[in-house]
């Protein structure tokens, strides 16, 4: 057998998203202003919503929770492309990938979980709005993030525990600015059909069931809508809806793209810019999208920045 001649990896090499000394300066700045902006809008949600007596609802709880995840969750690729970008250092130790790959796959799956939270919380206010108070109360809200850290911990563990039973052997290049599990498997050296059983079922489960249950809530609130007789009621009605569209259709859609389609019909280079839009462009923009059209935020940024004196002229 020629697998006893074959050296064990021990170490991974990022190829990053380009070999040009100037692109890769370029990227640098780029993806640090990405990452700055990423942390400073989510935290300034996170700050407003807990400062602010008229957002202490389960949507804002949630869309905290939310800011929260994204910081991590950038936090977990970023920092460690743009060390590697500003070192020349394109190596990650074999403990260190699968590190990253547990608190990527971690951090992702709370983020898709409290969006079909968020996704019910509207379904509840808009279907029925009577039994709001009732059915989305605290106990339910914690219940919501419990479930999320718990399920996206287990569905991470399962993954990476998987990918310690593979072995890696010769090539040791992964085409990818970061350890992601899809890369990884492609690198294997032996059989990988648990792993990608595992991803089409489990990972289903995180990523898969969550949007259909986002589709699911978001069809009967469209009926629900337009069973109103007023326009104002029913624009009312969606532009409660319209950011977290926005949001999933731009999380989901991308990473159904890289991980549950046939990997025949896409290149690596698609791939690649299809994982920075729900790693980096999403949580970056998440903060713009829920506050520049929420009246509820906007107000409480304002009572944030002008009430108290000292911090904006």
């Amino acid at each position: 057998m020629e697998g006893g001649n074959q050296t064990e990896v021990s170490e991974f090499i990022l190829l990053g998203l380009s070999d040009q000394p100037e692109q890769q300066r370029l990227l640098f700045y780029l993806f640090f202003l990405m990452y700055l902006i990423t942390g400073l809008g989510n935290l300034l949600i996170i700050l407003v919503i807990r400062s602010s007596s008229c957002l202490q609802t389960p949507m804002y709880f949630f869309l905290s929770n939310l800011s929260l995840g994204d910081i991590c969750f950038t936090s977990t690729t970023i920092p460690k492309m743009l060390a590697n970008n500003l070192s020349g250092i394109k190596t990650t130790s074999y403990a260190g990938c699968l590190t990253q790959v547990f608190f990527f796959l971690f951090f992702g799956g709370i983020d898709s979980i409290l969006l079909t939270a968020m996704a019910y919380d509207r379904y509840i206010a808009i279907c029925a709005p009577l039994h709001y108070s009732m059915i989305m109360t605290p106990k339910i809200c914690a219940l919501w993030i419990a479930v999320s850290w718990m399920w996206a911990f287990t569905d991470a563990l399962v993954h990476t525990a998987l990918l310690t039973s593979l072995s890696f052997c010769g090539h040791n290049e992964i085409p990818h600015f970061f350890c992601d599990l899809s890369p990884l498997l492609k690198l294997a050296c032996s059989d990988t059909f648990i792993n990608d059983l595992m991803v089409n079922t489990v990972g289903a489960l995180t990523i898969i069931i969550p949007f259909i249950a986002i589709l699911i809530s978001y069809t009967q609130i469209f009926v629900t809508v337009l069973m109103i007789p007023s326009t104002a009621g029913k624009w009312k009605a969606f532009s409660t809806c319209g950011s977290h569209l926005t949001v999933v259709s731009l999380f989901y859609g991308t990473i159904i793209g890289v991980y549950f389609s046939p990997t025949s019909t896409h290149t690596p280079e698609q791939d690649i810019t299809a994982t920075v839009m729900y790693t980096v462009v999403t949580p970056m923009l998440n903060p713009f999208i829920y506050s520049l059209r929420n009246k509820d935020i906007k107000g409480a940024l304002r009572l944030l920045f002008f009430r108290k004196p000292g911090l904006l002229l």
